[in-house]
């Protein structure tokens, strides 16, 4: 199996040394996924059965209080927190609090990254309370594990989970050698005899005591035959009633006669001294009396470690050990279970026939195949959450709304910019210093203070925003070259000579909305001055997106001085390159400027569409309509919302587009585009298009996760394949404002119009 790009894994369930078999099941795992893929961290967190705890190793890394639902909710924060990518769940109803184990619901519903949930029990015949919880545990997982046929029968046929959702792993199992027994019998006082065992808690359900009643007529064909029951008595039936039903089966094995042939061990062994005692068997016995156990994790591994088994038939065993893979006995049957023993123990050549058997079959269920197994269903739980809405939150979308839109909340935006400018990144929402400042970012905001005066919403927050950033770029732009830098240091010093293109544009678009927009009494004045000289380079520049960010500027500064020459020149040459380059790359079925689709995609047919309609160029015009509709459909999922290029990859021309990460910029140059294409053709489709786009932001997307957060007003920095990035940048929260903005002075307008009628 290829390296896996899974690099960390929680697991959450019982742990040892918590004396359970859920314990001994989560820590196998781990150490097995951990063992394998030494590049993933692994960590543990456990539920507690009491406050005190246990001595946990150092992979247990946060504990929940069985009983406390905070705790659990505590334990999602964390898990949210600390980037964990996969959580793997262990399910078994007794293990959580609440009603069916209710409680681990609380934890699932405010984890953001994909669980695949292990069910240890499958009922075929489940209370309310039951069905209930488990239907809800499976929806909200990504994949669910079952390790029986019967278990996925069950989950299909019961509970109506799709077959696609369900991943058959067996249990795993340590890997040992098959060896013969004799030599590990005297360790255990019991050389040159005949050994069957029995290990696992014990409790009243386990049927112990027929066995017990079996030894007898096992000794009249077997005079030295021993009887091993291995394991302490269950802590909660400890705690209930002590060590009653231990003492009771001491009590029947000396009224029967066998206390010599009977040893018990009460205790809890770990995983290497239990392969002795498995090793030193000549015939493993599962009395067990409850059928509906779906999974036997003593079974599996003496089945593994190739034992001649005979039990009774409860789920797990009825299908491990069909087609003569072990014997089936009935239930609490001591006749049964001592005809078949001694069948066993005195058909040697059937014996070994039947552990060569099981321990051949045993070899695709050892650990280090279960945790490779377990990796492929963590991967598909990653994946498979591209190909549906993932768990959306409770925030309602603009589709329930219809035109609600969320309040104005600026202090992510307020809180991302000193005295200097506005900082590029965000480690959630705490400003980033190490990564500085960028003419990019702070063009953005100080298009969207105009924007926001527009609305009404000029308050001194938004005018310091605007004058600090409107200084920035003052200070980003180099007289002498005629070039804005582009990146600054948090100590104020600039990182480049000259900045990139695409910066400079941003910067030109930005200072043309001051220009056409501002109704302020400083700041057209000197944007139009900084336009002036900004202006000229922009035709000598290649990337497309740098005229395209100039057209747009043009587009603004020209609505109100639509008698500067220059400016209409410089408009007309910027339209000629966009359009010349579609001409040179555009297809039939690839109507676009390049062979790829890459960043900022829909600011390319907006600026034409803009430019075309202002200069005149109803060619431009077209070309522009043409490639936002083909590109509209690109960016259109099969269940109908908005799903952005990926910027792992994009989409080159004949190759797959990248589902992830999807970034905001994308939303927001498409909510923008579909917008201007509204104003050119008035056709209402295009309004629906950019409603779409913008729903993107508020959970209508691949995952059903909301990216912009009303605690914040910030916008979270990407769409990944199993999560949102929770970091809230400056780029993402402005795309998420400036789209915002776009879509409330659409509504005014539009109901301006109502009006006028």
């Amino acid at each position: 199996m290829p390296d896996s790009d899974i690099k960390k894994i929680a697991f959450v369930g019982d742990y040892l040394p918590r004396k359970c078999g859920i314990a001994t099941f989560t820590h196998d795992m781990h150490a097995s996924v951990a063992g394998q893929f030494p590049d993933a961290e692994c960590f543990v967190v456990p539920v507690n059965d009491h406050p005190e705890g246990y001595d946990y190793p150092p992979e247990v890394r946060f504990e929940i209080d069985e009983q406390d639902l905070n705790s659990y909710l505590r334990a999602a924060d964390f898990l949210n927190f600390a980037n964990t990518d996969v959580v793997c769940l262990q399910h078994e109803y007794g293990i959580y609090g609440g009603p069916a184990g209710s409680h681990i619901l609380g934890l699932l519903r405010d984890l953001r990254m994909p669980i695949v949930t292990t069910l240890h029990t499958v009922l075929s015949d489940p209370n309310a309370d039951q069905r209930r919880v488990l239907m809800r545990l499976v929806n909200l997982s990504s994949r669910v594990v079952v390790m029986t046929e019967r278990a996925r029968t069950f989950l299909q046929e019961i509970y109506s989970i799709p077959e696609a959702k369900i991943d058959l792993i067996a249990h795993g199992i340590p890997d040992t050698p098959f060896v013969d027994p004799n030599p590990y019998k005297d360790q255990f006082g019991v050389e040159g005899r005949l050994v069957a065992l029995t290990f696992g808690l014990l409790s009243p359900n386990k049927g112990i005591e027929h066995m017990l009643r079996a030894v007898p007529e096992i000794l009249k064909q077997f005079p030295n035959f021993v009887y091993i029951v291995l394991g302490a008595t269950h802590p909660d039936l400890v705690r209930e009633h002590g060590e009653r039903y231990r003492l009771s089966l001491e009590r029947l094995a000396r009224d029967l006669g066998i206390k010599n042939h009977v040893i018990f061990y009460n205790r809890f062994v770990e995983l290497n001294q239990l392969t002795e005692f498995i090793r030193a068997a000549d015939v493993y016995v599962t009395p067990y009396l409850n059928p509906a156990q779906i999974t036997s994790g003593t079974l599996a591994y003496s089945f593994g470690c190739g034992k001649a088994i005979v039990s009774t038939p409860y789920w797990h065993a009825e299908e491990l050990l069909a087609e003569g893979r072990g014997v089936i006995v009935p239930f609490a049957d001591p006749q049964s279970l001592a005809k078949e023993i001694c069948g066993l123990l005195r058909d040697d050549s059937r014996r070994l026939a039947m552990c060569k058997h099981a321990y051949e079959l045993g070899r695709e269920m050892i650990w280090e195949r279960s945790a490779h197994h377990y990796m492929e269903s963590f991967q598909r739980a990653r994946h498979g959450r591209q190909d549906q809405p993932f768990r959306p939150l409770t925030v309602r979308t603009l589709a329930e709304q219809q035109s609600e839109r969320p309040l104005w909340r600026l202090d992510h935006l307020s809180r991302m910019t000193d005295s200097t400018g506005m900082f590029q990144h965000a480690t959630y929402t705490i400003p980033n210093f190490a990564e500085g400042y960028c003419t990019d970012d702070n063009a953005r905001a100080l298009l969207l203070t105009v924007l926001l005066e527009e609305l009404g919403y000029d308050g001194l927050e938004v005018r310091r925003i605007a004058t600090t950033t409107a200084a920035f770029l003052q200070a980003a732009f180099d007289h002498e070259r005629k070039r804005f830098r582009n990146f600054m240091s948090f100590d104020r010093q600039w990182l480049e000579k000259v900045g990139s293109e695409d910066s400079h544009g941003r910067a030109v678009w930005a200072l043309g909305v001051c220009v056409g927009r501002s109704r302020r009494s400083d700041l057209p004045a000197w944007a139009a001055s900084h336009f002036e000289l900004a202006l000229p380079p922009l035709p000598e520049m290649t990337s497309p997106r740098a005229w395209a960010f100039g057209l747009l500027g043009i587009h603004e500064y020209l609505a109100r001085f639509s008698g500067d020459r220059v400016a209409g020149q410089i408009r007309d040459a910027l339209t000629t390159l966009l359009v010349d380059l579609y001409d040179r790359t555009a297809t039939s079925d690839w109507p676009w400027f390049e062979e790829i689709l890459a960043y900022d995609n829909a600011r390319l047919p907006h600026a034409l569409i803009a430019g075309g309609r202002d200069g005149g160029n109803p060619r431009a015009l077209e070309i522009g309509l043409r490639a936002l509709t083909w590109l509209v459909e690109v960016q259109r999922a099969p269940q109908g919302h908005f799903r952005a290029i990926g910027c792992h990859g994009f989409y080159r021309k004949g190759q797959t587009p990248a589902r992830f990460d999807q970034q905001p910029i994308e939303a927001a140059a498409t909510v923008a585009a579909c917008l201007e294409a509204y104003r050119a053709t008035q056709e209402p489709h295009w309004v629906n298009e950019a409603r779409s786009s913008f729903e993107w932001f508020l959970g209508r997307n691949d995952l059903g996760q909301e990216l912009y957060d009303p605690a914040t007003g910030g916008c979270c920095d990407g769409l990944q394949e199993d999560r949102i990035n929770r970091n809230q940048g400056a780029e993402s929260t402005l795309a998420f404002l400036l789209s915002l903005a776009e879509m409330n002075l659409l509504e005014s307008s539009l109901a301006a119009f109502r009006q006028a009628r």
